[in-house]
């Protein structure tokens, strides 16, 4: 039986389309609302690439690690609060901030921007941090959920002087599609 209303193909192209994590890349990920989609991602690092995700607590890196394990990809968890990722400075090449549970979204200000300037520590010069954000659903899905997504750092008003305080260019909005949203700033050479 054939549905019109599923979508076909691969779930995650566009979180893997709109990241751009690409074959050698040390990928971290902070946060992890969804295993599947970190795994997506993390498998584009291939072996000759490093996937790191660091997570605040123990149910976000048991998902990781299903993730992970579901698609056969090798990935390192770490439990950590955003603010102390505890890896290497300069470390990685991009970074991605599942931010769609409202991880950083739901932060003070203080403690986003102690999150923003440890992600500016751990990303080397030429880096970039793409933020994932829960966006409204559209359509016919929007209008039977009704529910407001949890509020995301890339979408509040303070986002761009935190970004700006800790050396990043302008944040600046990719796409907003399939009830997520896309924002991207990058760490100067």
């Amino acid at each position: 039986m054939l549905n019109p209303f599923t979508r076909k193909g691969d779930p995650y192209m566009l979180v893997v389309g709109m990241t751009g994590v690409k074959m050698g890349d040390r990928l971290i990920q902070v946060g992890c609302e969804h295993g599947g989609r970190l795994a997506a991602v993390a498998a584009k690092v291939g072996l000759s690439g490093r996937a790191v995700a660091v997570v605040p607590d123990a149910a976000a890196a048991e998902r990781a690690e299903k993730g992970a394990a579901a698609a056969g990809v090798l990935v390192e968890v770490a439990v950590a609060p955003p603010s102390a990722l505890g890896q290497d400075s300069l470390g990685f090449d991009v970074a991605v901030v599942d931010d769609t549970g409202g991880m950083l979204g739901g932060m003070d200000a203080a403690r986003r921007t102690a999150a923003v300037a440890e992600l500016a520590r751990v990303l080397r010069p030429g880096g970039r941090v793409v933020f994932i954000g829960a966006g409204a659903a559209g359509g016919l899905g929007g209008l039977l959920k009704g529910a407001a997504p949890a509020p995301s750092f890339a979408g509040s008003p303070d986002a761009p002087a935190i970004m700006a305080a800790s050396g990043f260019s302008a944040l600046r909005p990719l796409a907003e599609r399939e009830a997520l949203t896309f924002s991207e700033a990058l760490k100067p050479r």
